[in-house]
């Protein structure tokens, strides 16, 4: 498409090549819209299982569109999930990929750090920052409970700043759909009422993105070690 994927427009560190609040407000809608139409309008359900900035690709008009579907997994309608090996690109990893049990809450996830990017203008995964800011998820946990998510949007961008009310808004539907546990996670058609201010986001968010959710005794000692690999599995290279 004629400007080419989302990645070559939000990681840029000057303003006169990024994108100003609206667009990126457009793409982030275009994005839940195309997604919830997979997961609930096909005859089966189709989760993506590779969302990611590289794979979203913009139009004349900065219209969003996902694409390459080359791994992505159909479910039947009266499926609620699905056992399958993990597949997808680090960093955009929903927790219960450990599990290999899955459902089209990965999708919700990735979108949850999707969204994130676009409004922080950086990867979440940026070895370019300093150590403490590597990993974007561990930033927006302690800036959260700082009460201070201004810090970490785009500074490279005066728009995102004057629009600093919907941009907090928005920073809360990314935490909504970054819950570690999946059940607690919107489906991608809230999501996108959400962005159209018809419902309200969740108040009581979980901020620790990486947790899964309790187990059964029996399984206790193997979850306490997946909880020990799985952040250097999901957030991406070390």
């Amino acid at each position: 498409m004629v400007n080419g994927s989302l990645d070559r427009w939000i990681y840029h560190k000057d303003e006169e090549n990024g994108l100003r609040w609206r667009i990126r407000q457009r793409i982030i809608t275009d994005i839940a819209k195309g997604l919830a139409y997979l997961h609930d309008e096909c005859s089966q359900k189709i989760i993506h299982l590779d969302i990611k900035p590289q794979n979203i690709l913009l139009g004349k008009n900065f219209n969003a569109k996902i694409s390459d579907f080359g791994l992505s997994k159909l479910i039947d309608k009266d499926e609620s999930k699905v056992v399958t090996r993990m597949r997808g690109t680090p960093g955009y990893l929903a927790p219960e990929w450990l599990r290999s049990v899955i459902t089209e809450k990965v999708d919700v996830y990735a979108f949850g750090i999707v969204l994130l990017e676009i409004l922080c203008g950086r990867k979440n995964f940026d070895r370019s920052q300093a150590d403490e800011n590597v990993h974007l998820l561990s930033v927006f946990e302690t800036k959260a409970e700082q009460l201070q998510l201004m810090d970490i949007v785009d500074k490279n961008n005066e728009d995102m700043q004057i629009h600093k009310e919907a941009v907090t808004e928005m920073m809360s539907i990314a935490a909504w759909c970054l819950q570690g546990d999946f059940t607690k996670r919107p489906s991608m058609s809230l999501v996108v009422k959400a962005l159209e201010g018809l419902v309200s986001v969740e108040t009581n968010l979980d901020y620790d993105f990486t947790s899964l959710p309790e187990v059964e005794d029996d399984n206790r000692q193997r979850e306490d070690t997946i909880s020990l690999i799985l952040p250097s599995i999901l957030s991406g290279p070390r």
